[in-house]
């Protein structure tokens, strides 16, 4: 099912002075995350037209309607307010135009105005309706900021996620959410945040729910970041192979949302600090995006120290 905000939750009624339409206009729903800026239709081609985003007016479409004719705003503010069309809204300030006024109060399309430049409305707008209207899942793990990057550790069940999170948020880092991740699509990126009923809450089998900002403070939980990195716990299987210098040419990624995160996978066995194993890939991927390979340099060492025997033959 396609997502929707309505006019009445997507407009800050103190900013957008609403001039037109009454208070069942603000149902209309916005159901595309994109604004139109009106210049075609102005001119009359109403041709492969998206009649369902909101069409914004500034200081160039307003110059634009002040030299059509009466007749012609007459024929075209009646196909530019078209039913599926979510509002108009008019910035810096600009008087309506009378014509548009009537055509609006005769159909009850809502007109907002505001003193605002165009170009902050249209992206403030743009960047609440890709939020709003994103696409979203919900995935199984727990998600942290290690050194800058959002990570998420998954796991079966039992393995350790939460007890690995606890060890890495008493080293520093920070917990945005336990077991539950609302994960959503905003363009190029994935954005993680906790569902509202579990913010800042960590469960630790044998002890419980913990509220991890009463424990360790405010600045140990974030809102919500960037997905940079998934680590995938596995138990350890002896006769499984493992990678050990890091050489594969084929990166791992997991598909979230249309998107390719990349994904380390960790072996879990007693004995080992999964928390610094797992600060340790954070710091290599990093270190992998300044240009730094230190599994094609421990190679080009070994290649270096061959060719220096041969020589030395």
């Amino acid at each position: 099912m396609a997502k929707s905000i309505k006019i009445r939750d997507l407009l800050n009624l103190d900013t957008y002075i609403q001039i037109t339409g009454n208070e069942e206009s603000l149902n209309r729903e916005v159901v595309i995350p994109e604004v139109n800026r009106p210049g075609f239709e102005l001119a009359g081609y109403f041709k492969n037209s998206e009649f369902k985003r909101l069409i914004i007016l500034g200081a160039k479409e307003m110059a634009f309607i002040s030299e059509m004719t009466v007749e012609r705003q007459k024929e075209i503010f009646p196909k530019l307010l078209h039913d599926q069309t979510p509002c108009v809204i008019i910035c810096k300030g600009y008087t309506c135009p009378p014509i548009l006024m009537d055509v609006a109060i005769a159909k009850n399309f809502p007109i907002f105005v505001t003193e605002n430049a165009t170009g902050r409305v249209s992206m403030n707008l743009t960047n609440k309706l890709d939020r709003a209207l994103a696409k979203e899942t919900l995935m199984h793990g727990v998600f942290l900021n290690i050194y800058g990057k959002g990570v998420i550790i998954k796991g079966e069940s039992g393995i350790g996620k939460s007890e690995i999170a606890l060890e890495l948020i008493k080293r520093g880092h920070l917990l945005i959410a336990d077991d539950a991740i609302e994960l959503i699509n905003l363009g190029q990126k994935i954005v993680g945040r906790a569902p509202k009923v579990l913010y800042s809450l960590l469960e630790i089998r044998g002890i419980g729910v913990i509220d991890v900002s009463k424990m360790f403070g405010i600045g140990s939980i974030l809102e919500d970041d960037n997905v940079d990195l998934i680590i995938q716990l596995d138990r350890w299987v002896p006769s499984r192979e493992y990678a050990r210098l890091g050489l594969d040419e084929i990166q791992s990624y997991e598909e979230v949302l249309d998107i390719e995160i990349p994904r380390v996978i960790v072996p879990v066995s007693s004995g080992r600090s999964m928390a610094v194993i797992i600060e340790s890939a954070v710091m290599n991927m990093r270190l992998k995006e300044s240009g730094v390979d230190s599994s094609k340099e421990f190679v080009n060492r070994i290649l270096a120290n061959i060719d220096a025997n041969k020589g030395g033959e």
